[in-house]
């Protein structure tokens, strides 16, 4: 492929450049600073509106040339039969992989197989595992013996263990972190683990092994550099422990492998996992190896999925899943879009498995290496993950490792306040979850799940030694806890509780408005009664009387609230309003209307969650 300056195809056009763009921009801007257009990463990573192309670029080396990842389906059924059943007909139609799902995992959310001998067998009747498809184990302190169970039943089953593509997955220091807590020290967990390698690894298991868990921190609330960060220093502990163990390094190399979270912050993501890529070469490096391409597995993101409106919930997926694989990733697994709500019945697993196959086999997402190299967006943003993630690394290391880390809440604190931050800028709707935090649909139909009984394992030890935990979350739970209370007024009353919108003026006036009344209110499960505009404050009181609501909410044009929103306001408050919201800022009149009734302002960039909560609490004490 030749390398070429510019499009022939455009050549009789201009050439473009990056001060021609400029000057449109600031025409536009009218003397507001460019700095406007420049948005920052939750790590504080600039994000400028475009960027010249990188010069001397190469591609990031990741997966064999034109190779598609491994296409995984997740495997979490608590009955074993059943768990079996959806193996067979996921890799029958189209599934390159399986990834089983142990109860007590971190990505187990709630359900996940049983760790016993005798359920593995049955989970693993009839899958020829030595046929080339990939096996990803995700276990936890509780279900860490399936590892074992699973490589007895390969040997036991006479197959050649060198010829099975399998990552154990054993993490202590992943499920230490969500929990909080750990019944060993670093010194006593190290025998162990290490212990459970050599064991397999002398059975004649190729690995990889240990899965340094950046799912962890992300599925916490924590940024891109902040799992990185985790990858890095967990990746490293084991490699330390692996060798400590009289491993040579270079057998220890391919022993651990990476799991990250992709989410539907699509440059990021793929900026993520190519500096992933970056930062274990600069380790391999640092250890005196040559660096091989660090496996990457990827499970679609945990914290963005919603329970409402969960369809949305398919092109978030399909979105993660699009840049995990442009990003690199050697194998990816889509959490259906029902897991929120419970056990995904075979159509949220269907479009799933289908998502990644219509990106590899309609799209070819697989067959150009690193299509981000040379983007001078992609490859300025993969340098500042790089050189934050390496910094955090180091102060990770200099604290003792990952264990001494936790241990002095080095990094909780960081994802704690990220986390925060985040929780923030959901509750003012400046990030948007559609379908939860904007745009609401109240009368959804119900989504199926299948009904099972979540497997009960024994308590893991002793708490021993404690630290702040960093457990998982879903953004979109604080609203939707909002909506669980309205659907439970609704079974018990018949009724929702409801909000008048009290339109002034024409449809020109107050249509903007009340449309975003209607969605504010009803995220929070507060069902909006829209009217046509009102000029006359008695109808408009009548009408407010013969809705049965106790709240209600002006909506018009700052001009129309200038000559009759106080007006209306004492007209409301008089007819027996227990509340009186205004939609927009009240700016200069923000005086006469609390004195004729208005109580809030509801605008964008406020506090929505807040708002809502104390509206809840005003209805529950009226």
């Amino acid at each position: 492929m030749t390398k070429t300056d510019e499009l022939t195809l455009a050549a009789e056009f201009p050439q473009a450049t990056y001060e021609d763009w400029r000057k449109l921009v600031d025409g536009v801007l009218k003397g507001a600073p460019f700095e406007k257009l420049v948005s920052k990463t939750s790590d504080g990573l600039k994000i400028d509106p475009i960027y010249r192309r990188a010069q001397g670029a190469a591609p990031v080396a990741g997966r064999a040339a034109a190779a598609p990842w491994q296409i995984m389906q997740r495997i979490d059924h608590p009955d074993a039969k059943a768990a079996n059943a959806q193996a067979l007909h996921d890799l029958e139609n189209g599934a390159t992989g399986l990834t089983l799902v142990f109860a007590g995992a971190n990505g187990a959310h709630g359900f996940g197989l049983d760790p016993s001998a005798e359920a593995v067998a049955q989970v693993l009747d009839g899958i020829y595992l030595d046929a080339g498809i990939g096996i990803e184990l995700q276990i936890g302190p509780q279900s860490r013996m399936a590892a074992i169970h699973v490589a007895e039943y390969i040997k036991g089953k006479g197959i050649d263990p060198a010829a099975c593509d399998i990552r154990f997955g054993l993490d202590p220091l992943g499920s230490g972190a969500v929990w909080g807590f750990s019944p060993y020290s670093w010194e006593e967990i190290v025998p162990a683990v290490t212990g459970a390698i050599k064991g397999l690894a002398a059975m004649g298991f190729k690995g990889p092994l240990a899965a340094a868990d950046g799912r962890v921190i992300h599925d916490a609330g924590g940024s891109e550099v902040q799992e990185l960060a985790f990858v890095l220093a967990a990746g490293v502990a084991y490699l330390r422990a692996i060798e400590q163990a009289g491993i040579a390094l270079e057998d220890a190399q391919g022993m651990v492998y990476a799991r990250l979270s992709a989410d539907a912050d699509q440059f990021l993501t793929l900026a993520k996992f190519r500096a992933l890529r970056l930062l274990w070469a600069r380790i391999e490096q640092a250890s005196g190896l040559i660096p091989k391409p660090l496996f990457i597995a990827a499970d679609t993101a945990w914290r963005m999925l919603t329970q409402r409106d969960a369809y949305v919930n398919m092109l978030r997926a399909t979105i993660a899943t699009f840049a995990a694989g442009l990003g690199g990733a050697n194998a990816i697994t889509v959490l259906p879009h029902t897991l929120a709500l419970g056990l995904p019945d075979p159509f949220a697993r269907r479009a799933a498995r289908n998502t990644q196959l219509v990106l590899l086999e309609e799209s070819n997402l697989a067959k150009v290496s690193d299509p981000a190299a040379g983007s001078g967006g992609i490859e300025t943003l993969t340098k500042q993950l790089c050189e934050a993630a390496w910094s955090l690394f180091q102060e990770i290391e200099k604290a003792g490792g990952m264990f001494p880390a936790l241990e002095q809440n080095l990094i909780q604190r960081k994802v704690a306040a990220t986390r925060a931050a985040r929780e923030a800028n959901i509750a003012k709707r400046r990030d948007v979850l559609t379908g939860a935090s904007e745009f609401p649909n109240l009368h959804e139909a119900e989504i199926a799940v299948l009904e099972a009984t979540p497997v009960v394992l024994p308590p893991y030890g002793e708490a021993k030694f404690k630290f702040d935990p960093v457990p998982p979350m879903r953004l979109a739970a604080p609203f939707e806890a909002l909506r669980d209370k309205s659907d439970d007024k609704l079974k018990t009353s018949g009724a929702r509780p409801k909000i008048f919108l009290a339109n002034l003026g024409t449809a020109a006036d107050f249509t903007a408005r009340a449309t975003f009344a209607k969605s504010f209110f009803e995220t929070g499960g507060i069902e909006a009664i829209d009217t046509q505009g009102f000029a006359d404050p008695a109808a408009l009181a009548a009408a407010f009387k013969g809705s049965g609501a106790a709240i209600v909410c002006l909506c018009s044009s700052d001009k129309v609230y200038a000559e009759h929103a106080a007006a209306a306001a004492k007209a409301l408050q008089a007819a027996g309003a227990k509340h009186i919201y205004l939609a927009g800022r009240p700016g200069e009149q923000e005086a006469a209307l609390r004195t004729a009734g208005v109580g809030d302002f509801i605008f964008a960039g406020g506090d929505a969650l807040a708002m809502l909560q104390e509206t809840w609490r005003r209805m529950e004490r009226a």
